[in-house]
């Protein structure tokens, strides 16, 4: 058997992830001196609710090796291989952490970077799962697919404030001031496992049409693997505006458009109001 393990980081929670069959490990959210398991006894919409309640930014902790560790000997006890999918390693050293765990299980637990985050994660993780469903390859040949894979993967997001960009320290007071002030709506996206400003409009309207161009100018997106897209906050309003001004990229191509609510790992930076599409693109990475 091949069971799939995947981090919080990719929003998946604890209901979903036993829905879809797979394993979850949570990273830790600390709001002062509170400190609370993402997706199991902090679901999204709480996060939100903090996020907008308090001054300061949530915590988040990486996930240690000795929790991997304990994880990888509970899934492979039975026999069954592993193949865990984790957070960008660029953004945090929970990939390198699970590497380190799993020396333990050599030829039992398969970890892959996925070199992304949230929504984008979350498409590579519904990969596996469709590769472990059909059940033509092994462990070690999923996991080669999907570090193939993975270098298409392309996430993009339109942020709809710059105040939590400022209180991390991403952009500065003055620059957030302005862009306010302007409507200023940047578009995001992760590039070589990092989060990069790819471009800037006025206005909601404007800031979704740079959103259809940019997934236009990477080729547009592959409908024989996974796509969704994803919102922050407490309502979807912003996404299903969206939906309806490029109803174009989807109609033709596919009868629904799934559809998230975005977590703490990316939430806790954006804050709420964006909107993002992650999707397996036509053109290959160089």
């Amino acid at each position: 058997m091949i069971k799939i393990l995947i981090d919080s980081a990719s929003d998946i929670d604890l209901k979903e992830a036993e829905e879809k069959g797979i394993y979850l490990l949570p990273i830790e959210v600390s709001f002062g001196e509170d400190t609370y398991l993402d997706g199991v006894n902090l679901n999204h919409n709480e996060f939100f609710e903090k996020l907008i309640e308090n001054d300061e930014l949530p915590k988040t902790s990486q996930i240690n090796p000795y929790r991997f560790e304990e994880e990888f000997e509970k899934l492979t006890a039975d026999g069954s291989s592993v193949i865990c999918i984790t957070l960008s390693s660029k953004l945090s050293s929970t990939y390198n952490n699970a590497v380190t765990a799993a020396k333990k299980f050599k030829n039992k637990v398969f970890v892959v970077d996925s070199l992304n985050a949230c929504i984008g994660e979350r498409i590579l993780c519904d990969l596996a799962i469709r590769l472990v469903e059909e059940g033509k390859l092994s462990a070690s040949e999923i996991k080669e697919k999907l570090d193939q894979k993975k270098e298409t993967i392309e996430l993009l997001a339109v942020v709809g404030t710059l105040k939590y960009l400022k209180k991390g320290g991403r952009i500065s007071s003055v620059v957030a001031f302005t862009g306010e002030m302007l409507s200023i709506k940047p578009v995001v996206s992760i590039v070589n496992g990092q989060v990069k400003m790819v471009g800037k409009a006025r206005g909601s309207k404007k800031g979704n049409n740079l959103l259809v161009e940019k997934i236009e100018a990477c080729g547009g997106i592959d409908f024989n693997y996974p796509y969704v897209t994803g919102y922050s906050g407490l309502s979807d309003d912003f996404l299903k505006k969206y939906l309806e001004d490029s109803a174009a990229l989807w109609q033709h191509n596919t009868d629904s458009v799934p559809i998230y609510q975005i977590g703490s790992t990316i939430g806790t930076h954006v804050g709420p109001g964006a909107i993002a599409v992650a999707f397996f693109s036509k053109r290959v990475k160089k």
